[in-house]
């Protein structure tokens, strides 16, 4: 038995002695979803043969094996590797999209649910540097076969974004920082157009600017409201003071 699993061994390494047969079992084992296997072999093929046709596209590999594996943090930094290395290469649309997906927000869990999380409340680095990976897609490299989902990924992101500074204008709204919320809140208005959260963003203005004193600013907030949207502009705002046992 010892023999012969020396033997299987032995046989092994030779079979795995050139880049096609390397990336051919890489591949094997990703698509049988043994993403540690995968990874250890793509890291040898990069290593062994960078030179090889398929070094190129186990860097790529590479990037979405470590993603599966749950290595986000190993997965940037070989998109990133990849679009520095490649710069004017095609296949940099890929890196740039999984950078964007790496990044991209999870839902919330059944124990957020239950305790009612709003994750438009949680901070948005990670939604920034998606929502900036996805648009690099769209805008470079247009007739990608990512654009599109790239494209619809923006979307969610747009509203998401829009919905955490109108957050944040209310935030400072409730505790009289009214520039500060009006500021907040027209950047909503100029930056996000489309997003559902634009409504409350431009009731926020006229809001913040009536206790401001400033008439002329608060009535042209109020006229692009009656434009666009119907209904009272205090409800769209949706202002209520938080209470001590609401955690989110």
């Amino acid at each position: 038995m010892l023999a012969l699993a020396l033997a299987g061994c032995a046989h092994r390494k030779l079979m795995l002695n050139s880049p096609v047969a390397v990336y051919t079992q890489a591949k094997k084992d990703l698509a049988d979803y043994d993403y540690g296997s995968a990874i250890k072999l793509l890291q040898r093929l990069t290593a062994v043969f960078p030179f090889s046709m398929q070094a190129r596209q186990a860097q790529l590999d590479l990037i979405f094996a470590y993603y599966r594996a749950g290595e986000n943090k190993a997965a940037l930094d070989a998109a990133d590797t990849f679009i520095q290395q490649h710069p004017t290469q095609p296949r940099c649309d890929y890196a740039w999209y999984m950078k964007g997906v790496i990044n991209f927000p999870r839902r919330a869990d059944p124990i957020e649910r239950a305790f009612g999380a709003r994750m438009s409340k949680r901070p948005p680095i990670k939604l920034r540097k998606s929502f900036d990976a996805f648009r690099t897609v769209v805008e470079r490299y247009p007739y990608s076969r990512y654009a599109r989902d790239a494209w619809q990924r923006m979307i969610y992101l747009r509203d998401r974004l829009a919905a955490y500074d109108v957050y944040v204008a209310r935030y400072y709204y409730m505790r009289h920082a009214y520039v500060a919320a009006a500021r907040r809140a027209q950047d909503v208005v100029e930056r996000f157009q489309g997003a559902p959260a634009v409504r409350s963003a431009l009731a926020l203005m006229v809001l913040a600017y009536r206790r401001l004193g400033l008439k002329t600013p608060a009535r042209q907030a109020q006229e692009v409201y009656a434009k666009n949207f119907k209904g009272s502009i205090v409800a769209a705002a949706a202002l209520r003071h938080d209470h001590w046992w609401r955690f989110w």
